[in-house]
């Protein structure tokens, strides 16, 4: 595991999970949506976004946790290990009303995380399973197959993954 990309939808977990990772295993982290999105909550244009990823994908290390699936490829054609964070809706939203009081709004500059809670956002959370996750799934058998790909369907099963990979890397030191 030196090349993860982290994936799922809003509100999964994919910056706790990251940044657990990113500890345990002293890995360089990227959140893409402190790349994506400026501090006045602008997006980048799309060919700047990608090409900052093509420089990301290069190093020989690094996690990178971040959905946008238009530029999945990049990081899928690189990566060895994707994590595929696909939690129900009803959790996704408890973690996004978890994070919205934790952080009580705003712009979380060292994740790129906003607390922008739309209905819009609201409906991409609900609707995720349904029409994103087959298009993610498909982008995996497309760019990924020779990723070792671990999808986790609870934030139980994410902990796990985390102690398991916590204690393989103490066994080696």
């Amino acid at each position: 595991m030196d090349r993860i990309a982290i994936i799922g939808c809003g509100g999964s977990g994919k910056s706790t999970v990251a940044r657990q990772l990113a500890r345990v295993l002293d890995a360089p982290l990227t959140h893409l949506d402190a790349i994506y999105y400026d501090e006045h909550w602008r997006p980048l244009p799309q060919d700047e976004f990608a090409a900052q990823q093509e420089k990301l994908v290069v190093g020989e290390r690094w996690i990178i946790e971040g959905n946008y699936a238009g530029s999945l490829p990049i990081r899928l054609a690189a990566a060895d290990t994707v994590i595929f964070l696909d939690l129900p809706a009803t959790t996704c939203l408890w973690g996004i009303a978890q994070r919205r009081w934790r952080y009580r709004g705003g712009q979380h500059h060292q994740d790129g995380v906003y607390d922008r809670i739309t209905w819009n956002f609201i409906r991409y959370i609900l609707g995720y399973r349904r029409t994103m996750r087959p298009r993610v799934q498909g982008l995996l058998r497309e760019h990924g197959p020779h990723v070792r790909l671990i999808t986790l369907t609870s934030r139980r099963q994410a902990a796990r993954l985390i102690d398991r990979v916590r204690d393989e890397q103490q066994s080696v030191t």
